[in-house]
């Protein structure tokens, strides 16, 4: 007979106490078969040893002693959205042809997150990005970059998201948020 189990994982505190375990404590986890399936509790020491000593406690279908550590924390997204979004954002309003790797970059990765979707291009080297969310415009420059290069741009991008670099921002130069294709090709 195949079941599905949808067992609870572990707590941080005592199920009878709520007092939370600390790091290294010792606890006891038992499960118990429900009309419907199986309920799991975790219970401090003395709670077990409490439990034990009564003879009118439910019986447990199973139990394990176990060593309380608390979860690690979760593991940083190796890039967030908002970060890789807001770098492409501010390299699109410097519109410095140094970042022109770095752009293309991000928007690729921004794609393959689905937060850009890509649309027809009328013109070959200029890719056009429509935001998901937003509905924005977001126009590429097509740097053509050979693999030899992507390491380079690799390292630029993480380097400015980790805030090892820092953007050089033209003085109060008028931008537009969507656009490094020449006016002319416009």
């Amino acid at each position: 007979m195949q079941q599905e189990w949808n067992i609870k994982s572990r707590s941080e505190a005592c199920d009878a106490t709520g007092r939370p375990f600390v790091e290294g404590e010792i606890f006891y986890t038992a499960l118990f078969h429900d009309g419907e399936g199986f309920r799991r509790t975790d219970l401090s020491e003395e709670a077990w040893t409490a439990r034990t000593v009564d003879p009118t406690s439910e019986p447990f279908f199973s139990s394990w002693r176990s060593k309380f550590e608390p979860p690690a924390p979760p593991a940083p997204e190796a890039l967030r959205r908002d970060d890789a979004e807001g770098m492409l954002r501010q390299l699109m309003e410097s519109q410095d042809p140094a970042h022109l790797n770095t752009r293309y970059l991000l928007a690729v990765m921004l794609e393959r997150k689905r937060l850009l979707k890509p649309q027809k291009s009328p013109e070959k080297g200029t890719l056009i990005y429509e935001h998901a969310s937003t509905g924005e415009t977001f126009i590429i420059t097509d740097p053509q970059l050979s693999l030899d290069d992507l390491v380079a741009v690799q390292e630029e991008v993480s380097g400015l998201l980790a805030g090892l670099t820092t953007l050089s921002t033209p003085e109060e130069k008028p931008v537009a948020l969507v656009s490094e294709v020449p006016s002319e090709a416009q």
